[in-house]
């Protein structure tokens, strides 16, 4: 894929660094061993952060801020790794839903970045673009239905868009047949370093609970 950020991204935030994992994979419905490691990361924030304290976390804190230069409220429209993260902290399970889906929310909230995951063999054409939402533009968010992603950050293919920090697309949904990954990990704190330590953590994850050699990575701004 190429991944093109928009000038009116770079208006917002200038320092946006991005990086992209596109693997070969075989997907599962549930791995054991991965969840028992979910479950390590779901006590240890539970030690170490509060509901309040998680929005001072720096990549949390950066995706915040954009939302309201963007002109978007983050508390009614919650960044997904802040959904995710706020849930364990209220006593609540992260919810189950297959192993890819599964690994990317633990690389979220590991490292507290917004991912989108997306089965690639759905996105039409091979460029996808990082602007944002437009009033009245459609978007059906997974398990959300219509959702209003004016103000939101959105990676848009030939068709529209496919991904917010809040919530990805229905069309282009990981599911238990996805056979090409395309994980991308939005660094609006623009730390390429540690942006690229949670792709490589990715892999890491890939090749630990799935038959995949963890793919590559690529780095973009």
């Amino acid at each position: 894929m190429n991944i093109i950020v928009s000038d009116e991204i770079k208006a917002v935030c200038p320092p946006f660094v991005g990086a992209c994992v596109d693997a070969q994979v075989v997907n599962t419905p549930y791995s054991e061993a991965l969840w028992q490691e979910i479950h390590q990361a779901e006590e240890r924030f539970r030690s170490e952060l509060t509901t309040e304290s998680l929005k001072e976390l720096p990549s949390i804190a950066a995706t915040r801020a954009i939302y309201k230069k963007c002109g978007k409220d983050p508390s009614r429209y919650r960044p997904a790794s802040e959904q995710l993260i706020r849930r364990m902290l209220q006593g609540k399970e992260l919810y189950q839903i297959d192993t890819l889906v599964d690994l990317i929310n633990l690389a979220s909230i590991t490292y507290g970045y917004s991912i989108g995951g997306f089965d690639a063999d759905r996105f039409v054409g091979d460029t996808l673009t990082l602007g944002i939402g437009r009033e009245g533009e459609p978007y059906e968010g997974i398990g959300r239905g219509p959702l209003n992603i004016a103000g939101l950050p959105v990676y848009r293919d030939t068709q529209g868009g496919v991904g917010t920090p809040t919530s990805d697309h229905e069309r282009t949904k990981i599911t238990l047949g996805t056979r090409h990954l395309v994980v991308l990990i939005n660094g609006y704190d623009g730390n390429q370093e540690r942006v690229v330590a949670n792709a490589h953590f990715i892999q890491q994850l890939l090749q630990r609970y799935t038959q995949s050699d963890g793919g590559t990575v690529v780095v973009y701004r």
